[in-house]
């Protein structure tokens, strides 16, 4: 199942303060939540204009660190395949892969 699909079946609402980064695949979040960014796409027959390349470049730029902690994660394996043990130990074994994850940044 999508990542957006997940999202809208939680009824999880992020702070109207937040500002929400996401990537194309998340069409249709800024019916949900004001202050949320996806990259412009391309209309049909004709070309993003220089300012809306820009914009997406920046938006990429902000987005990849995050995209890199989550793939740093999903070598743990608790993010990439689905959890077979107790969910009630979920989040405290995600927190002892982001404190390791953490710890690994502190080092170097």
């Amino acid at each position: 199942m999508h990542d957006f699909a997940l999202y809208q079946r939680s009824k999880i609402e992020p702070h109207e303060g937040l500002e929400v980064l996401a990537d194309s695949g998340y069409q249709g979040l800024q019916k949900l939540h004001e202050k949320s960014r996806t990259p412009r796409k391309k209309p049909r027959k004709s070309e993003l204009t220089e300012e809306q390349k820009q914009s997406n470049r920046e938006l990429a730029r902000r987005r990849v660190v995050v995209e890199h902690v989550i793939r740093c994660l999903k070598i743990f394996r608790i993010l990439a395949e689905r959890y077979r043990n107790r969910r009630q130990r979920f989040s405290l074994r995600f927190n002892l892969v982001a404190g390791l994850y953490n710890y690994e940044l502190s080092l170097g």
